[in-house]
Formats: structure tokens, C-alpha cells, sequence
């Protein structure tokens, strides 16, 4: 009978993801006790005394600010993403939000609902007050993008095909995400560059201590007059007292986020929406998905993609028996793992390790099947923080 792994749901995940996970050799559930992985969408995690039995968390989503992931890498325990999967449903808010910032419809929407009278005085007073509400066409605009990840490039090509202008800014742009992005797109070569151009302003970058306060009232200064700032990233990359002394003093045309605080709230020319830019059908599924089949692929073989912690790293199985090691990025690790498999006459077919910053990770197909004396030589090695032997288990 092959093992049952256990997997801990923290949120309500789309069962089109749960359904990837093959019932007679997985059990998800909302409560259970040493679970071998955890899914979780928007629960807070930092406080949870997470089981040591728990050797993977998976996010179904982009962001990982809810889940302690220095502690999970202290333990070599990798953190899953779904980075790019709610791509398109963020790209459709951030046009939707340019629409509403050009065209006034939120104040426009709230002059309507006040309407009183029959129709004929309706029309009176539509016809008084719509000159209130006359906005500026997209078409011929300029749109500063900062950060052209997938939802970045995706925004940018739609932004072209609406007849914009696109400037964009993403000094870690990666070799795949720049060979995608469209060549109309014009490189600015600093963050002041693009905002000096740019009518309309969208972030897209990851919440880092480089990325906090990203848009300060020194940015905001540096915007075009009359512009419009997107946030749809997250909420502390913009100083929201300097958003507001760029709206008072008329330098901001609107400022549109996810975001609500407290501070923005009944502001006058800014538009705040509750956290919607995954919140689709299509965006939830699309990451229940991606990051089941992210997290059998590490549980059952080791292969890992799409973390925030770990090194990307696949290989194809030689054997049916696998060693998968996490361990600091520090000389001779290789060295030592290596040693002690031939010392105990353990004959390696296939290695690949990978590293990323402080974090390395190693898989080793064997020849034969690994002794449960091995396993604990490995882990008393310094430095290695997890091992897990992974034998290929009969199709599921």
C-alpha cells in the first residue's frame, strides 16, 4: 500500500486543484495533525507553530508576506508559489482602474445614484451635471510600468493594443521575461525617467525591504503633473501620506489601488478596491493548480519550481531510488554528501545540485535502495537543514 500523504488546508482551495491530488495517496483537509504539507491562500502564518512534520507550504498565489518563510528556510522547508497564474486577472483590474481613474466613473456613479425626479428632471439634471465628469481618452497616452513580470508584460501589451504609449522599468528583469516582453515597449532607464513620461503610473513589483516606500513624495514630486498612480502590487510600496499631498496639491490626478486604509478613505480622487486583483474564478483555480502539481512534483520526487526560498531545480529519474537534501550554501556540502554515500557503499547514478543565496539543494539518484542509518548520518552533517529519501512510488 503506498504512503498517505497529508495535506493541511489553511484556506477554502479550489477543488480543481484539490482534485490533482490522487485520492489513494493523498488526504487533504482543514484539520489535521502532522501533516506532511501545508496549502494556504491569505491566512497569516507568522504566528502558527507549524508541525515539524511539515516539509513543504504551497501559496495559492503570488505573494508569500503571510507565511514565515526565513523560518521555513531555516528548517529546509521550500515555500511554493503561484507566481504568474492570476497574471490576467490582476492585467484586466489595473485596465479597469485606468478606465476608472480617465473616465471619473466612481464620482460619475455616485452623481447618478443621487438623482431625483422623473425622467424629465433626471435628464435636466444629467445634462447640468455631466460636464462634472468629463474624463481623458487612454489612446495616446503614456503608461510607466514598473515591474514587467507576468502581469507587467501583460499589462503592456494590452496597454499597446488600446493605442498607449509604454514606458517600462525592471532592472532584474529576467533573459525568458525579456525575450516576451513586446520590443514597443520603450526601456526607461531609471524609476524617474518613466514617471517624468508617464500620464498613467503601475507597480508590479514584490513587497521587499528595497521596494517599501518605493513611491516616496521625492517619486511623487518627479511624476508628470496631472498623472494617475496603480497600485495593485502591495500596499506599503506606496507612502500613502505622500499620495495624499500629491492629490491636495493637484500634482496627482487620481491615485487607484487594492488597498483600502484608513487614510484613504472618503478621499476625494481616489479610488480603492478590496484586494480583487486575484479575486476571479479563473485566477483561484489557475492556482490551486499550479501549486498542487508544484508541491507532488517536490513530495514525491524532490523536483522543485516556483518557490521564493529554494533554487529551481528538475531532474529526470534514473532509479527508483532518490535522496533529496537541503542544506546551507556552504563549501565542500557536495564534498561530504558525496563521502558518505560511498562510505556506505551507496553508488550515486545521477546529482544535481543548485544553489540560490544563502539556500542549496541537492537531489542524488542511487543504485540501491537508501539505509535509514544513512538518512541520519546525512542530517548530522553541519549545515544540512533536511533529508528525505523518495523512493519512486507505483503510478498513482
Amino acid at each position: 500500500m503506498p504512503h498517505l500523504y497529508r495535506v493541511l488546508t489553511l484556506n477554502k482551495i479550489a477543488a480543481v486543484g484539490l482534485k490533482r491530488l490522487p485520492a489513494e495517496r493523498y488526504v487533504a483537509a482543514t484539520d489535521m495533525t502532522h501533516p506532511d504539507a501545508i496549502l494556504v491562500r491569505s491566512q497569516d502564518m507568522h504566528e502558527m507553530d507549524i508541525p515539524d512534520s511539515v516539509v513543504a507550504v504551497a501559496r495559492a498565489g503570488a505573494g508569500t508576506n503571510n507565511i514565515p518563510v526565513a523560518k521555513l528556510s531555516a528548517r529546509g522547508v521550500p515555500v511554493f508559489n503561484a507566481a504568474g497564474a492570476n497574471a490576467n486577472a490582476v492585467k484586466e483590474l489595473v485596465i479597469a482602474g485606468m478606465l476608472l481613474a480617465a473616465r471619473n466613473i466612481v464620482p460619475a456613479l455616485g452623481f447618478t445614484s443621487g438623482l431625483h425626479g422623473d425622467d424629465a428632471a433626471l435628464h435636466k439634471q444629467v445634462e447640468e451635471g455631466k460636464k462634472h465628469y468629463a474624463g481623458i481618452e487612454l489612446r495616446g497616452r503614456t503608461l510607466g510600468i514598473i515591474g514587467l513580470g507576468a502581469i507587467g508584460r501583460l499589462v503592456a501589451d494590452t496597454a499597446l493594443g488600446l493605442g498607449m504609449r509604454v514606458y517600462g522599468y525592471d532592472p532584474e528583469i529576467t533573459v525568458e521575461a525579456a525575450w516576451s516582453l513586446s520590443s514597443q515597449v520603450k526601456k526607461a532607464q531609471s524609476i524617474e525617467e518613466l514617471l517624468k513620461h508617464s500620464d498613467f503610473v503601475t507597480l508590479h513589483v514584490p513587497l521587499l525591504d528595497a521596494t517599501r516606500g518605493l513611491i516616496s513624495a521625492e517619486r511623487i514630486h518627479a511624476m508628470k503633473s496631472g498623472s494617475v498612480l496603480l497600485n495593485f502590487s502591495r500596499d506599503a510600496i506606496v507612502d500613502v501620506d505622500a499620495v495624499l499631498a500629491g492629490l491636495a496639491s493637484k500634482h496627482l490626478r487620481h491615485y487607484v489601488c487594492d488597498f483600502p486604509a484608513q487614510k484613504l478613505q472618503g478621499q476625494a480622487h481616489v479610488v480603492t478596491l478590496p484586494h480583487l486583483g486575484a479575486s476571479t474564478e479563473e485566477a483561484e483555480d489557475n492556482c490551486a493548480v499550479m501549486v498542487v502539481e508544484q508541491l507532488r512534483e517536490y513530495i514525491e520526487h524532490g523536483n522543485i519550481s516556483n518557490t521564493v526560498n529554494f533554487p529551481n531545480l528538475t531532474m529526470p529519474r534514473e532509479s527508483r531510488f532518490r535522496l533529496a537534501i537541503a542544506n546551507a550554501n556552504v563549501p565542500n556540502m557536495l564534498g561530504q554528501i558525496s563521502t558518505a554515500l560511498a562510505q556506505a557503499g551507496v553508488n550515486i547514478s545521477n546529482m544535481m545540485n543548485k544553489s540560490r543565496g544563502e539556500m542549496a539543494y541537492t537531489l542524488v539518484d542511487t543504485d540501491t535502495a537508501i539505509p535509514a542509518n544513512l538518512i541520519a548520518q546525512l542530517t548530522a552533517i553541519p549545515g544540512v537543514l533536511m533529508v528525505r529519501d523518495l523512493p519512486l512510488l507505483e503510478a498513482a
